[in-house]
């Protein structure tokens, strides 16, 4: 069992650094063909207007889109180059998160950015982690902006006795055959749960 195709979300308008070179070094580790993914929408206007001006409005932001994602794409390319077996680009002018679910089929393990809450996170541009772990059916890797290396010397599970966990695993298991030191943790909630975790 490998993962054969890397699929990293990238946002529109914000840094993809990190996530980028998290995926290239996956690609790299198993071999394996990347896919860049993104989408953006254009966010609606605080204000209402009509007619001629409205259209100018309204095909102004879609431009605006448009570029980005040819930006992202760009970075995307260079990142990517000589780090994987083949690269794939996809992109629309959609809801990413809704784009993403769509296209995860494709993918054996999804990279995505930290969540953003902050006020550059624009559901607009850039799908929530939270959204796509519950939603696309793949293996999430979330990376936070300040990463820039995919330690797999030493991984700590959290394990409770769940479908949810057992699938979990099994979705790592790539990752884990090549760890050294593996932790498995489980809180115990009551005295029923006990015998289990034994």
């Amino acid at each position: 069992m490998t993962y054969a195709t890397v699929m990293v979300s990238l946002a529109l308008g914000r840094s993809n650094d990190a996530r980028l070179e998290i995926a290239g070094q996956l690609a790299k580790r198993f071999d394996a063909c990347v896919i860049g993914i993104t989408a953006g929408e254009l966010s609606p206007p605080l204000y209402f207007t009509t007619g001629e001006q409205a259209q100018k409005a309204l095909d102004e932001g879609q431009a605006a889109v448009r570029n980005r994602v040819a930006e992202v794409e760009a970075v995307f390319r260079a990142a990517m180059q000589n780090r994987a077996a083949a690269i794939e680009w996809r992109c629309a002018e959609d809801f990413p998160v809704r784009f993403i679910v769509q296209q995860a089929r494709a993918a054996d393990i999804i990279v995505a950015g930290e969540d953003g809450r902050d006020a550059l996170a624009d559901p607009f541009m850039q799908a929530n982690p939270s959204d796509l772990v519950m939603q696309t059916g793949r293996p999430l890797l979330v990376v936070p902006d300040n990463c820039s290396w995919l330690d797999l010397r030493s991984i700590l599970i959290a394990w409770k006795d769940t479908p949810e966990a057992r699938r979990a695993i099994a979705d790592a298991l790539p990752m884990l055959r090549q760890v050294k030191d593996i932790n498995v943790v489980e809180i115990i909630e009551d005295e029923i749960d006990r015998p289990a975790a034994l």
